[in-house]
């Protein structure tokens, strides 16, 4: 073997790859010693690849990191060599854990980085999350991830509701799924909650300690930065805030269920956080044990909202609350300069979203009480009726757990369901949904048209045109991608109710997980137009086309022509 190609295998992708199918495949005929002398060749590698980093680059942040990788590396190395002799100092799940972590670090620098960049960016994000649902099937149909086997239709499911953050489920995550199933559940939530390719890319540039302008420019166009000197320390914020949120959650869940493990709070702060809806219970929080457990349902809820509300809109929160404390602090104490930066606003983006997040929030939980007071809350007490009313009114913002029994609502709360569902969670979070930006500005364009206003202003600001053009798209594509699917599947199973089919074809492609007892009743056929919704809800419908394009016309948009205006008559 060639010399450049021995050192391919041993600095690239492949021995860490190797690893992960062996962590993947651990069965009887493969012995944790080989998995243990496999990381022993692997682990010097990684130890030479961090030193020169740490040497060559001088950003702290990239040293750090070489650091951090070094320690656990050797941390790591350790355990193997006590494996290897029957002693070990880590817990079985801690070391897995650690490795896969470690792993997927490493193999971030040599694939996406170097794949993805000279892709479209739509095209990248709809490609990364078809491949990780591909993946993702392919750990559940393992031996050891399920105690009876999963059928293919059944792991594919399983898969795309979990990476697109849905919660809908063919089988009982719980009862049906091992420990590794379940774990491998809570990854694919978390990498398509987070977005594999914001957590790759992240780590990428660390490990690599150098960004290039294209590397820059496609993650800016990729989370949306619109300021190309702050994408990286944004894509550094979104992780930290991400896993700093899903810590407190887990505190707090272990706290209020005591009669449960730490796996169940990091289970459910996770699948909260990412607006999942996934859990280890077999019928969510409506268990005898849970539904009564107002403190749990709280954390949750507030998790699914801090999931739901979106990066950008914690990060203006939380410029202008430092900006504003430091400028009283100088103004009454002198205590510290003043702030030297120009005054920081409300972003027009978060205005909208915490207005119209609140007013959805407040209405859903007032109609859910009144509706459902002497039906699904007539077993609570009357502070229990406005806790679960509060909670019913979060979940269906693409949530998808339960307190109730979702068979037994009333006819009223589904509609309000179907529509909160529609709208879901805002955009830049792990939620679905057309988002409510798109329905603020489009309900704002109604009341300007009936105005006789063509510019549509707020907070003194204009909506452009072109903004105004792509809600409609999405309010358009979102409807037609919903009435076929619902006409698709009656049409295959015309035994089944049509209201129950629109409610679980709006929650597949909201990406709620909410189910009125039709899931486990889908054929194959209409298992396929669920999963398939699921994913274009999740990727967007209109980015999913917008990548089709791309690889198809690679001209797209270059030397557009300008021609004329005319007027339509439309009314």
């Amino acid at each position: 073997m060639p010399t450049h190609r021995l050192k391919t295998l041993l600095h690239g992708w492949p021995l860490p790859a190797l690893l992960l199918v062996m962590l993947a495949l651990r069965t009887e005929w493969l012995p944790q010693g080989a998995l243990f002398l496999t990381l022993l060749l692997y682990i010097p590698f990684l130890i030479q690849k961090s030193l020169e980093r740490a040497r060559a680059f001088r950003s702290p942040a990239t040293k750090g990191f070489a650091i951090f990788l070094i320690a656990t590396a050797a941390m790591l190395t350790l355990h193997a060599v006590l494996g290897l002799i029957g002693y070990s100092f880590l817990p079985q799940e801690a070391f897995y854990t650690v490795l896969v972590f470690t792993l997927l670090i490493d193999i971030s620098e040599h694939t996406f980085l170097k794949f993805y960049r000279n892709m479209h960016p739509a095209l990248a994000f709809v490609s990364t999350f078809l491949g990780i649902i591909i993946l993702g099937a392919a750990l559940l149909m393992l031996p050891h991830a399920t105690y009876r086997g999963i059928s293919f239709i059944d792991a594919l499911f399983t898969s795309t509701s979990a990476v697109c953050v849905t919660g809908l489920a063919v089988l009982d995550t719980g009862k049906d799924f091992t420990f590794l199933g379940q774990v491998i559940i809570l990854f694919l939530i978390q990498a398509g909650g987070i977005g594999i390719l914001t957590f790759t890319n992240l780590f990428g540039l660390l490990f690599r300690g150098e960004k290039s302008f294209k590397d820059i420019l496609f993650l800016t166009d990729l989370i949306s930065s619109g300021n190309l000197r702050t994408t990286f320390r944004s894509l550094a914020k979104i992780v930290g805030f991400v896993f700093g949120v899903e810590a407190v959650g887990v505190f707090f869940i272990y706290l209020a269920s005591p009669d449960t493990d730490l796996f169940f709070a990091i289970f459910h702060s996770v699948s909260a956080f990412c607006n999942a809806g996934f859990s280890t219970l077999s019928n969510s929080l409506y268990e005898p044990e849970f539904r009564f457990n107002y403190v749990l349902q709280s954390i949750i809820a507030c998790l699914i909202i801090a999931g739901g509300i979106g990066y950008n809109v914690f990060f203006n929160v939380f410029s202008v609350v430092k900006f504003r404390l430091r400028r009283f602090i100088h103004s009454y104490t002198n205590l510290i300069a003043k702030p030297a930066r120009p005054l920081v606003k409300w972003d027009i983006n978060t205005t909208l979203v915490w207005r119209t997040t609140l007013i959805l929030l407040f209405a859903g939980w007032v109609l859910f009480f009144i509706f459902e007071y002497n039906n699904t809350l007539s077993e609570h007490s009357l502070g229990g009726k406005i806790a679960s009313a509060f909670f019913g009114s979060v979940t269906p913002r693409t949530a998808g757990f339960n307190t109730v029994d979702m068979n037994a609502l009333l006819n009223p709360t589904i509609m309000i369901y179907l529509l909160l569902m529609w709208i879901g969670a805002s955009p830049g979070s792990t939620g679905g949904g057309i988002k409510t930006t798109t329905f603020a500005i489009a309900t704002l364009n109604l009341i300007n048209q009936i105005r006789g206003r063509d510019q549509l202003v707020f907070k003194w600001q204009t909506i452009s045109h072109p903004v105004i053009s792509r809600i409609t798209t999405v309010i358009s594509l979102s409807l037609i991608a919903i009435g076929l699917s619902t006409t698709i599947i009656i049409s295959i199973q015309p035994e089944l109710p049509v209201l129950s089919v629109a409610f679980e074809c709006f929650s597949a492609y909201a990406t709620v997980g909410l189910s009125i007892g039709l899931t486990p009743k889908l054929c194959i056929v209409s298992k396929t137009v669920i999963i398939i919704l699921m994913f274009l809800g999740r990727v967007s419908f209109l980015t999913f086309l917008i990548a089709l394009v791309a690889t198809f016309n690679k001209r797209s948009g270059v030397g557009q022509m300008i021609f004329p205006e005319n007027n339509i008559i439309v009314n």
